[in-house]
């Protein structure tokens, strides 16, 4: 066999061997002083929006450990990529871990630092074939993006102007100290009387954002009212003239009231000086007053003497009337009654008769025969009796009436005056 026939072979079987073996170049070369990750790792699969410059054979660490390596970085379906991690069995982390692509120095290697979720309860065990999804990844400033905003700020920024700022804030200042100091001050205690007052700012706050809630609940309703509320306006333009006018001629009433005022101010005082005396009497005869109206709506009769007062049908007249009952003390003489009237016993009024005639000119004398006992003395032609009325006094007697009335009975057998009961103290039928 020739030299190059075995050249030929030899490269042969190496191209086989590596082609068996998925050689990848030097990603397929594991780096000096890597991660042990043990004879029985198990594999992770981490989505990022960016992995920068991350390679295989790049460290994997928790806790700043290393503890596997970066074994195939992909691009994944929703252009994602798709980092895939060997990482030692002993290493336990909870099934929720974050993953985040961390820079070992300035100039440094990337690696990937797995840890536990800081703001959740870590939960289950992150163990072979698991993911971590692109909400739970993250990655770190690179030095590049840092120059290059710092290199904006220099350049483009606002930073040529900070020379004029601190200029023109040193002469605002200068000489004004004491000034700044207590207006410093005075923040001070604002801010501090905020911060002790935060409690009812924040109720302030809430029943804003209540009312503010409630406002929009009543969308609907504040937008008719709005709507509404138009044509109302359209009117008042409308009726701005006579409105114009009404507020002038007010203002011109105004205007005489006030003249009219002040010229009769000293006529209306000095009547109401002469008023006084007549209200000072007024106010010392209240509670006769206050009596009074008690005999004002029921004269004559006191309204305390009316036990009732009715509305209801006078069976008189078929309608309606006011009927009361009433106590009434009455104070009659009888002697001065039967002296001047007598009953015409055909119509029954009384007729007005001359105590001359009838008495016989003996009408309220006193004395009387007897000594004071009743006596009585029984006759064909009638009866007569005397009584006293009482100790020093003697009703007078009365003659016969039935001569006086036409048509009357003639009296007998002990009846009294014109047919009526005989009345102790009157004497019928004959003169004592």
């Amino acid at each position: 066999m020739t030299s190059s026939t075995r050249r030929a072979a030899a490269l042969v079987s190496a191209a086989l061997l590596l082609s068996g073996c998925g050689f990848r170049g030097a990603y397929s070369i594991d780096l000096p002083g890597g991660a042990d990750v043990g004879d029985d790792p198990y594999s992770v699969q981490i989505q990022f929006a960016d992995v920068l410059d991350l390679v295989p054979q790049s460290g994997v660490r928790v806790a700043d450990v290393p503890v596997g390596k970066v074994t195939d970085v992909q691009l994944g379906d929703d252009w994602t990529a798709v980092v895939t991690v060997e990482v030692n069995r002993d290493v336990e982390l909870p099934a929720n871990a974050v993953a985040m692509i961390q820079q070992s120095s300035l100039l440094g290697e990337k690696y990937v630092e797995l840890a536990a979720p800081g703001s959740e309860e870590p939960t289950g065990e992150l163990g072979d074939g698991s993911l971590i999804t692109l909400d739970r990844t993250n990655r770190n400033v690179e030095v590049e993006e840092v120059l290059g905003a710092l290199s904006l700020v220099l350049n483009g920024g606002g930073l040529t102007q900070l020379q004029t700022i601190t200029s023109e804030l040193g002469q605002a200042l200068e000489g004004r100290t004491d000034a700044v100091r207590n207006t410093l001050d005075q923040l001070d205690t604002f801010i501090g009387g905020l911060d002790v007052q935060r409690e009812e700012i924040n109720r302030a706050l809430d029943s804003v954002n209540a009312l503010a809630a409630t406002l929009s609940a009543g969308t609907g309703t504040i937008t008719t009212a709005l709507d509404t509320i138009g044509p109302g306006l359209a009117v008042l333009e409308d009726q701005r003239g006579l409105l114009v006018s009404m507020l002038q001629s007010l203002g011109q009433l105004g205007d005489v009231g006030t003249r009219v005022i002040n010229e009769t101010g000293a006529d209306t005082v000095a009547n109401l000086q002469d008023l006084q005396p007549i209200l000072s009497q007024l106010a010392a005869a209240g509670p006769n007053l206050a009596g009074s109206l008690d005999l004002l709506l029921t004269y004559p009769f006191p309204a305390s003497s009316l036990t009732a007062l009715q509305y209801r049908a006078d069976q008189r007249t078929g309608g309606y009337a006011l009927f009361t009952n009433m106590t009434a003390d009455l104070n009659l003489d009888l002697r001065q009654l039967f002296c001047r009237y007598v009953v015409d016993q055909t119509t029954g009024a009384l007729q007005l008769v001359d105590p001359e005639e009838l008495t016989g000119g003996s009408c309220g004398q006193p004395g009387s025969p007897g000594n004071g006992q009743p006596t009585r003395q029984d006759g064909a032609a009638g009866t007569t009796s005397t009584t006293t009325a009482g100790p020093g006094f003697t009703l007078p007697t009365l003659p016969d009436l039935t001569a006086l009335v036409p048509g009357a009975p003639a009296t007998g057998g002990g009846s009294g005056l014109l047919g009526l009961p005989a009345i102790p103290g009157l004497t019928t039928g004959a003169t004592p």
